[in-house]
């Protein structure tokens, strides 16, 4: 095991040639120890706390035999612990591995075989699945227990916060092997149309694409002595206090707290397991939140609801950006939200687990942003299927790309991996399935998700393109689009809708209303009532699971 490492001293840092979270991490700790990192309810932990506790995971995971990038499987809620565990990962070069806690016993083992995990932190609450699938791991070496108040601590785990208290301020533990650039981050996402896959980036790049929008930017080609000279200069405004409102298991979650931490910031973290506009907002007055990520109108509708419903309740002067990424926030809902928080700003921006910042599009009072427009990064572009660049103006339907700095594929995937990245006119550019047309403006018209597109009679729908339509009728609340095999268009576009409290679906209506809106082959030819959609913790639906419920309960003629 490596003994602690005295902190780096910052009048001869220099020429480190690419970032390392745990570096930075540990540099904001030095420099501001007595300064907020996370907080949830009445828990807050300082910089330095964080720090230190962190070591005490990476002291653990080292005596524990793990080796150089081994991976750790995270198997916890929206808690401290996760950062902690996460931090420590990173902090003796080892891959933190996100963790769906909605997935059932095979699906978690799934995940960790492929991950090749041989470490899992994990909440008491989910001892009963941990306890199910460590009989089919013969691979993972250690069991760490996290508190959450349900069950007591497994005989065959160990207690997390023994070695978080362990931890000392001020110490830099580290393997043998060091740190570099290239030390990977591990995310799967997907599963809704086949098993999880991972995502795997180069902490390198992941810093650098989160510092182009980050609250505090340092040089991309800099080193740790421009976070010393930053941070030790007076700042333009204070660091940022985001809530993360996606757990910390997805992307968006996890990658908005890990640029809010980069530049100094803190995270504060929702208490309930279940989201709650009321008490997002109670936390945004309470903690004086400065930003708020979250997934489009699955989290800004309610967000509105509570706010027309109750005008004035919160002060709300702190908060001045929302960020949304991955799913369609409608114009509609951000006009509502500006009308309560006239100085409010909100940052759309069109990405993935495997690309960051591959559009984006701002609204607040100086002007909203339409549904689904973008305007294309400074790496991104839109095109076809052979390759060419869509012409604005032309009505040609592409795909969006972006090269440069983006993940690096996918963990023991070859395959998905060459189909995701491919190589035009000698560059790599990562195509990720998402739709779009091109505005004579230059703007970016998103479509939607290749995997929900629906072919019908020729014809291509655009699932999420629909579903924004249909969400805009007051009595929907929610609304999803999915194709159901027919005999003679080879698919029929049918919609699933939840109506708006008090209401009652009316399909005839609904049917209407879409092709007043856009071409009468895009309208669902049958509209089915739901009591919920069912929608994931992140905002996403599961469209397999919904399109086989579509195909039961639709009559095809």
């Amino acid at each position: 095991m490596a003994a602690c490492v005295a902190q780096v001293n910052f009048d001869t840092v220099s020429g480190v040639s690419e970032w390392n979270i745990a570096e930075v991490w540990e540099t904001v700790a030095a420099l501001r120890p007595e300064a907020p990192a996370q907080i949830q309810g009445g828990q807050r932990t300082t910089w330095a706390e964080f720090e230190a506790r962190a070591d005490g995971v990476a002291t653990l995971l080292l005596s524990a035999g793990l080796g150089h990038q081994s991976k750790v499987a995270l198997y916890l809620r929206s808690v401290p612990e996760y950062l902690e565990a996460f931090f420590g990962a990173l902090k003796v070069a080892m891959v933190p591995v996100n963790t769906n806690f909605r997935y059932t016993v095979d699906e978690v083992v799934y995940l960790w075989s492929n991950a090749d995990a041989e470490a899992v932190i994990f909440s008491g609450g989910f001892s009963a699945t941990a306890e199910a699938a460590r009989h089919k791991l013969p691979a993972v070496k250690a069991w760490w227990w996290v508190d959450d108040g349900r069950d007591g601590c497994p005989l065959w785990a160990t207690p997390f916060e023994d070695a978080a208290q362990a931890g000392a301020a001020g110490c830099s533990t580290r393997g043998p092997w060091g740190r570099s650039g290239d030390d990977l981050i591990l995310l799967y996402t997907g599963g809704t149309t086949g098993m999880p896959k991972g995502v795997m980036w180069r902490q390198d790049d992941l810093f650098v694409v989160l510092n182009r929008k980050g609250e505090v930017r340092y040089r991309a080609d800099g080193d740790i002595s421009d976070v010393v000279a930053t941070l030790e200069a007076p700042l333009a405004h204070p660091p940022a206090r985001l809530v993360p409102c996606a757990p910390l298991m997805h992307g968006t979650g996890l990658f908005t707290a890990i640029s809010a931490l980069n530049s100094a910031g803190s995270i504060v973290l929702l208490q309930g397991h279940h989201w709650s506009a009321t008490e997002l907002l109670d936390t945004i007055e309470r903690e004086r939140v400065t930003e708020v990520s979250i997934v489009g109108d699955a989290f800004a509708r309610p967000l509105l609801a509570e706010l027309d419903a109750h005008p004035g309740r919160w002060d709300l002067s702190s908060l001045w950006l929302i960020m949304s990424s991955g799913v369609m926030w409608s114009a509609e809902v951000k006009a509502g939200l500006l009308h309560h928080h006239p100085r409010l700003v909100m940052a759309d921006t069109m990405g993935s687990s495997e690309a960051i910042g591959l559009a984006s599009s701002a609204t607040s009072r100086k002007g909203t942003a339409v549904t689904g427009g973008f305007r294309m990064g400074e790496h991104g572009r839109v095109i076809t299927e052979d390759g060419r660049e869509v012409a604005p103006g032309s009505g040609e339907v592409g795909m969006l790309a972006i090269r440069g700095r983006t993940s690096i594929g996918y963990y023991k995937d070859e395959a998905k991996t060459a189909a995701t990245f491919r190589i035009i006119d000698g560059e790599r550019w990562l195509i990720p399935g998402d739709w779009a047309e091109v505005e004579t403006d230059g703007t970016v018209r998103l479509l939607g998700r290749g995997s929900a597109v629906i072919n019908t009679g020729g014809e291509k729908v655009f699932s999420e393109e629909v579903e924004e339509v249909l969400k805009r009728h007051p009595t929907v609340s929610d609304a999803v689009v999915v194709g159901v095999p027919h005999e003679r268009f080879g698919e029929m576009v049918v919609c699933l809708v939840e109506a708006a409290p008090g209401e009652e679906i009316d399909g005839g209506l609904l049917i209407e209303w879409v092709k007043g809106q856009m071409a009468a082959y895009k309208a669902p030819k049958q509209v089915i009532a739901v009591d919920t959609i069912g929608r994931a913790s992140n905002g996403k639906v599961d469209y397999h699971r919904l399109k086989v419920e579509a195909a039961a309960a639709a009559v095809v003629s």
